[in-house]
């Protein structure tokens, strides 16, 4: 059976919604149920050096008010901080703490598990080819922090 192009677009949205709704899942009965995957891509955004809200709104590609919202909330939780930089006493800079560190670890470990379940649902071999066909499709950076912003482009939202 043939499928269409955008059949396999739904495809693999679909298998990208189910890992990240049962890693949100699992997360939630190991203590974090505020945790959110816009949450995720923020806190590796900030690891990786989006120490305000306007770079923080540019790597998410959201705006800097929805950035603002999503620093508040992580701050509220704990899972950042905002620190004054030693270079300059007006700036504040954004850090993830321990806590959010661990909640990424948790998030690592979980997805790491799923990717087992998937392993024993169809066997390792086929996973390993998939991933191996999907590497070679996405090409070499299928990382992106811009996913938030990206995912609602056109919903009114500025970028």
């Amino acid at each position: 059976m043939s499928r269409s192009g955008a059949d396999l677009a739904l495809l693999l949205l679909g298998g990208f919604r189910s890992l990240v709704d049962d890693a949100t899942d699992e997360l939630a009965q190991r203590g974090y149920q505020d945790v959110r995957p816009v949450h995720d891509f923020a806190m590796r955004a900030i690891a990786a050096g989006a120490d305000d809200a306007t770079s923080l709104s540019r790597r998410l590609s959201v705006s800097k008010q929805a950035a603002a919202k999503t620093i508040a909330l992580l701050q509220e939780r704990g899972y950042v901080t905002r620190e004054t930089d030693p270079r300059d006493a007006r700036r504040k800079h954004l850090e993830v703490t321990a806590l959010g560190f661990q909640v990424l670890r948790q998030g690592e470990e979980i997805f790491d598990e799923l990717r087992e379940r998937w392993e024993r649902r169809i066997g390792s071999a086929e996973l390993e080819r998939l991933e191996k066909q999907l590497a070679v499709l996405v090409g070499p950076s299928p990382i992106r922090f811009d996913m938030p912003g990206w995912m609602t482009r056109g919903l009114g939202e500025p970028t």
